[in-house]
């Protein structure tokens, strides 16, 4: 299971970057960005005016304050709903998903029934994916849960991919096509993290072909898309509001101790030295793991989508070119808390019967889904690209 894991997260890294016919069609996903980000624009353009991405009616003299978070980049995320439960009834999203899940029962000797659930997180997220497979959730052995709970935190789901691509697309070219890259890496090693700390039987096989989410038309694909993707938006917006209220309210109290090494304590610089041993070990260099480990710190303790939004903001040449490649894969996925609240109480409402096991679970799945993203992004430190 071991050697098939690393065996496959290699083989989709060298196929996925290195063929040349996969490669380019990795980075004409940029096109797609483009094409979906301008799109978005014209409706914030048209809802919200100059705040959202439209003409300003006044002369602008630096154009940088000019960019609205709320009104001209998170809508991504509500256009991305909508398009990805509108590919959902089209079938074009269940083919894929179920070409992955054979490969995971080939490969690692997955269930059906996991295997499903597992590939199709990496297009709906944590607990869509679960909704899939809801008529089994409650008879699945405790293996088979945790690796359902790790591979929810190991990935990042299709809602986001546009929306972090856009924030990176400075840092790392043909970002999006990483990002698919690094969640289909992190898919199989999260099974793996899982069944190594949660050791088990995970056979359980689907008795019926249909999936559990259905839409009625494309009309209804696309109304409970956006719904859902309104939902994300506002949770994102509150979170972003709270995280960076707090961290700025722990660093002004953290200005009251006295300096270390000539700068003032900060919550990133703590952080930093707390993840500097992982990140080197991922394969960044030792003058640069501060700084990497302070944003690993930040995804796990606030959430990928505040240190994506810091690393993009780091001066050039903070991290060399590899550096900043292997922090993108270690840091795709959702394992934070916040994630693991939404993960505790989504699922205690689709198993409540099974809520103190999810709960005694979760936290173990918070260091699973860490380890994961993080094999990833030693095997690109590994390969030779």
């Amino acid at each position: 299971m071991v050697a098939g894991t690393l065996l496959l997260q290699a083989a989709i890294a060298l196929l996925l970057l290195k063929a040349p016919v996969a490669r380019d069609a990795l980075l004409a996903l940029n096109g797609v960005v483009t094409a979906i980000t301008t799109a978005t624009n014209a409706g914030t353009s048209f809802v919200f005016g100059y705040m959202g991405g439209g003409p300003a009616p006044f002369a602008v003299t630096n154009p940088g304050n000019m960019i609205n978070l709320a009104f001209s980049i998170l809508p991504l995320i509500i256009v991305i709903g909508a398009l990805s439960a509108m590919l959902w009834y089209w079938r074009i999203s269940p083919l894929l998903v179920n070409a992955m899940a054979a490969v995971l029962k080939k490969v690692l000797g997955l269930g059906g029934v996991v295997g499903l659930s597992a590939a199709s997180m990496v297009f709906l997220g944590n607990i869509e994916g679960q909704l899939m497979i809801r008529p089994y959730l409650a008879r699945l052995a405790r293996t088979e849960l945790f690796i359902l709970m790790t591979v929810g935190l190991s990935v990042i789901a299709g809602t986001v991919f546009v929306l972090y691509a856009t924030i990176l697309q400075a840092v790392l070219p043909g970002a999006l096509g990483h990002l698919l890259v690094a969640s289909f890496m992190s898919l199989p090693a999260g099974i793996l993290i899982a069944r190594l700390m949660v050791p088990g039987p995970a056979e359980t096989d689907l008795n019926e072909k249909e999936a559990s989410v259905h839409y009625r038309s494309t009309m209804d694909a696309m109304a409970r898309g956006t719904e859902d993707g309104l939902k994300l938006y506002l949770q994102i917006i509150a979170m972003l509001v709270v995280t960076t209220s707090l961290v700025a309210l722990a660093n002004i109290m953290l200005a009251y101790l006295p300096a270390v090494a000539g700068a003032p304590l900060t919550l990133e610089r703590m952080l930093g030295w707390l993840f500097a041993p992982l990140v080197w070990l991922l394969g960044v260099p030792g003058d640069q793991v501060v700084t990497a480990g302070g944003l690993l710190g930040v995804k796990v303790i606030l959430n990928e989508l505040i240190a994506y939004l810091r690393m993009a903001a780091l001066p050039a040449g903070t991290l060399d070119p590899r550096s900043a490649t292997i922090m993108v894969y270690a840091m795709c996925g959702f394992a934070n808390f916040a994630s693991v609240g939404f993960l505790i109480a989504g699922m205690s409402a689709l198993i409540p019967e099974r809520r103190d096991e999810i709960v005694g679970l979760a936290l173990k799945a918070l260091v699973a889904g860490v380890l994961a993203s993080s094999l990833s992004g030693a095997m690109i430190g590994l390969l030779p690209l």
